[in-house]
């Protein structure tokens, strides 16, 4: 077998780096990789050229390090979005998400990392040039997550207001499907009917 893997090593190099990938495991690995090497060659090179172009193109927006293929991301150049408020998320991939649902208009601010990390006077000089009102918490729900929005709260030097989004029970999802911090919050936030 190892004799015929290497004999393969381009295959098995193409395997090996698709396995880095996030949630992607060996069987999927060889079978995207097959695909794309005996089965449509004409993707494969569609993908190939596509991962050149975002690798190249792609890049943090200075303002509010979403993504971007300029220094300055769609987002934050729109003078139709709400310059009054601003959702700080935890990474680039949430404005996608927040994005996609297209309930929210206002702008964002990515922290991508740690506390150490996050840029304060970036932060505030936006909230003051941008007259931000509200700033809304779009973090998962964690003890790690609360203690990050008290900080950054400390750390905002506005008068501004504090938001965060709603937590509780998915839609069509059983009682017993879900964590105690999830059902507790649900429950304590709860809305007449």
């Amino acid at each position: 077998m190892n004799s015929y893997k290497s004999s393969l090593k381009t295959f098995f190099e193409l395997v090996s780096s698709l396995e880095k990938l996030p949630s992607i495991g060996k069987k999927s690995a060889q079978k995207m990789a097959y695909t794309l090497c005996v089965e449509n060659r004409f993707l494969a090179l569609n993908i190939a050229h596509a991962i050149e172009n975002a690798a190249l193109l792609v890049q943090r927006c200075q303002k509010c390090f979403g993504l971007s293929e300029g220094e300055i991301c769609d987002i934050c150049s729109n003078a139709q979005r709400d310059i009054g408020v601003l959702c700080i998320v935890a990474k680039a991939q949430d404005v996608l998400t927040i994005e996609e649902i297209g309930e929210f208009g206002g702008r964002y601010f990515v922290l991508n990392g740690e506390r150490e990390e996050i840029d304060f006077e970036l932060l505030n000089q936006r909230i003051h040039a941008e007259h931000i009102k509200e700033v809304i918490f779009a973090l998962s729900p964690s003890l790690a997550n609360e203690t990050m929005m008290l900080y950054i709260e400390d750390k905002i030097e506005a008068n501004v207001v504090f938001s965060k989004i709603a937590q509780g029970v998915p839609t069509g999802i059983g009682l017993d499907s879900i964590d105690q911090l999830s059902l507790s919050r649900a429950i304590s936030a709860r809305v007449r009917t």
